[in-house]
């Protein structure tokens, strides 16, 4: 089979040659440049023009839960299904509504009684299920007192919770990861029930009402001041009485997965968008851009076979807190997780003030996040050469834990992609790099109404669509720079 998807991209990229780069030296050489001169931009706007239309005639989104987000499935489906790909419908849970009856109750019971005072002491996380637990408190690897800047980490690994006894309530400190991520760790450890107080920096002291979009540990859940957690610290066998009540109401969305016909079903080359919009306006840089991109490239490779197995995939939810990407993730097997070699993410590849920026994968910028797993750093090198052949600059982007690469890396798979910017402000250094305002965001209309066809930038689009297409042609031929794993890596990214 290899000889023959070898002999067929040559013969098809000969009229190509006279116009290859001077680094063209192989069959994947061949098979990125027949992709990347196949891709074209005019197609993904074409896709854009078509997310814009599904938002317009309904009520002005695609978000979860609604009938745009349906409507773009449907669309993604029906093209990825005439290209002649095997296409997945994966199902997605997410919270439709949350009741909250009464106020919540938290007493401590002993070794002494004391009341606190629903909203003012501490609030009731949405979504949390409804419970009533009496329970001893147990602390997670709290900083007590707090250090001077936020850095607790208190919940945010399983292995924090070594030693924890089931059926208590945990006690956990705000930190460096995700309320949410916190939450699920507790519910694995056998928590009953969890406190989160904030983590006592200035600023840092009171509660609020927050909603986590999690649900999923199945226990009641609440965020407390500083105050209300160090005092619980500091009381020896503290046992409490912890009620929520309130109603959780579930809706289905569903993830479209696409996988080729052809290549090693062993090696799968993955490739990620969330098709979802934020209630708020028609999500058409975030993240029409990143689904329409990858939907061009599925379309044009489908026209030839491959070596690896490559699946596209569309994550529904991703607004509501990663859930299409994290659902997915957690339903595979460690078998079928060690089969997918590596995961490209494109999340708003199309930014009107624009900065290209790639996930740092070996954090050779040395701040914020950490490397992503082993081949990550061969990820952010293969589309850095890509830029550099068109004589573009780059910068990095944290792993941040912001977008569908989250739950891939939190299992060790390896990660990359391209990110144009969100509301963050373009440096005067990157103005530099890349033309475009200095001081003002790189997308001024993220997560707003405004987020319209007209709020693409239409050279970056183009160029990142290329991008995309020349990458993913490269490793769907060859993955000999990405290490096998032998163990999955545990922890995750947010903030």
């Amino acid at each position: 089979m290899r000889r023959i998807v070898i002999a067929l991209i040559t013969a098809l990229a000969l009229p190509l040659t006279a116009a290859a780069p001077a680094h063209a030296a192989g069959p994947a050489d061949a098979y990125a440049d027949l992709l990347v001169k196949k891709v074209k931009g005019a197609n993904v706007e074409e896709h854009l023009r078509a997310f814009q239309a599904i938002a317009t005639a309904n009520g002005g989104n695609r978000a979860a839960g609604t009938t745009g987000y349906d409507a773009s499935r449907d669309y993604v489906t029906d093209r990825l299904r005439r290209a002649g790909y095997k296409v997945t419908l994966d199902a997605v849970e997410f919270v439709e509504s949350w009741t909250e009856n009464s106020p919540p109750a938290l007493t401590e019971t002993a070794p002494r009684r004391r009341a606190y005072v629903p909203k003012q002491d501490f609030f009731a996380f949405e979504p949390s299920p409804a419970g009533d637990v009496t329970a001893q408190v147990q602390g997670v690897d709290l900083t007590l007192p707090p250090a001077a800047t936020p850095s607790s980490t208190s919940g945010c690994e399983a292995s924090d919770f070594d030693g924890f006894v089931a059926g208590r309530i945990a006690l956990v400190q705000r930190g460096t990861c995700a309320f949410s991520q916190k939450v699920r760790n507790a519910g694995a450890a056998g928590a009953a029930a969890i406190i989160v107080f904030n983590e006592g920096q200035e600023g840092r002291t009171e509660a609020e009402q927050l909603d986590i979009g999690e649900w999923r540990a199945g226990i009641p859940m609440v965020y407390a001041d500083f105050a209300v957690g160090e005092r619980l610290a500091g009381t020896e066998d503290a046992t409490v009485r912890l009620t929520v009540d309130a109603t959780v109401a579930l809706g289905t969305d569903h993830n479209v997965i696409a996988e080729s016909r052809t290549g090693d079903p062993r090696n799968v080359v993955m490739l990620g968008a969330h098709l979802d919009s934020v209630p708020a306006g028609p999500g058409i840089n975030d993240n029409g851009s990143g689904s329409a991109a990858i939907l061009e490239v599925a379309e044009e490779m489908a026209r030839f076979p491959v070596e690896n197995r490559v699946r596209f995939s569309f994550w529904a939810a991703e607004e509501l807190g990663l859930l299409g990407s994290d659902q997915y993730v957690a339903s595979l097997p460690q078998t079928e997780r060690d089969r997918i070699r590596l995961y490209l993410n494109f999340d708003m590849v199309a930014s009107p003030n624009f900065a290209y920026k790639l996930y740092d994968g070996d954090n050779s910028d040395d701040t914020g996040a950490s490397a992503g797993p082993p081949g990550s750093a061969r990820i952010e090198e293969q589309f850095e050469t890509f830029y550099g052949s068109r004589d573009l600059p780059t910068v990095g982007t944290d792993f941040d834990g912001r977008s569908d690469y989250g739950p891939f890396i939190a299992v060790g798979i390896p990660a990359g992609g391209i990110f144009t910017g969100a509301e963050g402000v373009k440096t005067a250094a990157e103005a530099r790099l890349f033309g475009g305002t200095a001081g003002t965001a790189y997308d001024a209309c993220y997560h707003q109404a405004c987020d319209t066809i007209g709020n693409v930038n239409r050279t970056a689009l183009d160029v990142n669509s290329d991008a995309i297409a020349d990458s993913a042609a490269r490793f769907a031929f060859d993955l000999r720079s990405i290490p096998r794993r032998t163990a999955p890596v545990q922890g995750g990214g947010g903030s």
